[in-house]
């Protein structure tokens, strides 16, 4: 039951799995999901500095912008750049145009049909990803907000705290609420953490059936193609080269302090309860620590804020259109 080549998009929280779901769906025939990009928000950020592109010289700035910058990792998608540079040159002028052909050309690379692209911060710009390609399909992981908390604080590159690990967790939960309401079930997946490596068959096999493509086994064995789609320099995702366990579920009870476990609980504990996590009744917060959550979440909440109304500016002047108008 091969689906129309929708877009897909896999968020959530980071150290939730998604680089596992990745894997997991970059192992289906017909769908590629390429390892961390770093141009797609980036290029829609400063859309506006590209000028028209209508003008061929423009989409050759932009096409180099993605292709030469090593922000953008293009180098981890094993393309052919000046290749990709000819295509988004003779391309549809539009900016979602430019980011789905280097898109497609990494599909293109496995000989399949359908791509996406994975990163869990995406959940904060979801709007932005629908203005570029309207018939995208997302998929949101959702994991136990302790173990995400924790496992956070474990990561070398991670340099904030438990405060900005939770509100993250939060945010994560709220946004995914949001979109499910706006989008509607043809439009987004939410599918959970624990399930997901407890019975992969059945939770795989629903994920496909949104998607609209036959489930095949070898989605399962995800850790078969791990060498393949995730950069050997991320030395944070080794155990993506390792078959799926349920050893790290829960693990929180002993990577958190009683007093984190008790601020995480008493924070979201109606939304870890929503979503059918047990609430451990742990410990107690640390004097001060309610009020620091909640500067902590007033502050990404105002950023959030200023970037949203940032974006509604930058709407007004967009030199051209955003969204991709691919065919084939």
């Amino acid at each position: 039951m091969n689906a129309p080549e929708r877009p897909i998009f896999v968020v959530g929280c980071p150290r939730s799995g998604t680089t596992m779901l990745q894997l997991m769906l970059h192992a289906h025939p017909r769908i590629a999901i390429p390892p961390e990009t770093r141009f797609l928000m980036a290029a829609y950020d400063a859309r506006c500095d590209f000028g028209d592109l209508a003008e061929e010289a423009n989409r050759l700035a932009l096409a180099r912008w993605i292709v030469d910058r090593k922000k953008t990792r293009f180098g981890d998608l094993g393309l052919d750049g000046e290749k990709v540079v000819q295509e988004i040159v003779a391309g549809p002028p539009t900016l979602g145009s430019a980011l789905a052909i280097v898109l497609r050309a990494y599909a293109a690379r496995f000989g399949k049909p359908r791509w996406g692209d994975k990163r869990p911060g995406y959940f904060q710009r979801i709007p932005a990803l629908l203005r570029m390609f309207p018939d995208a399909q997302v998929v949101q992981l959702v994991r136990d907000g302790r173990d995400c908390v924790a496992s956070l604080k474990e990561m070398d590159w991670y340099k904030q705290d438990a405060f900005h690990a939770l509100s993250t967790w939060v945010e994560s939960i709220e946004a995914g609420e949001r979109a499910a309401k706006t989008l509607g079930p043809g439009a987004y997946h939410r599918m959970y953490y624990e399930r997901l490596i407890g019975d992969p068959g059945t939770e795989l096999k629903s994920l496909c059936a949104f998607l609209g493509e036959d489930f095949d086994p070898a989605m399962c064995e995800p850790e078969q193609i791990a060498a393949v789609a995730v950069p050997g320099r991320k030395v944070w995702h080794q155990r993506t080269h390792d078959e799926i366990t349920t050893a790290r579920s829960g693990t929180w009870r002993t990577r958190l302090t009683p007093a984190e476990i008790a601020l995480c609980e008493s924070v979201a504990g109606d939304l870890l309860r929503e979503h059918g996590y047990e609430i451990s009744g742990t410990g107690r917060p640390e004097r001060g620590d309610h009020a620091r959550y909640r500067r902590v979440a007033a502050h990404r909440r105002l950023a959030t804020r200023k970037r949203e109304i940032l974006d509604l500016v930058r709407r007004r002047t967009e030199p051209s259109d955003v969204t991709a108008r691919l065919t084939g």
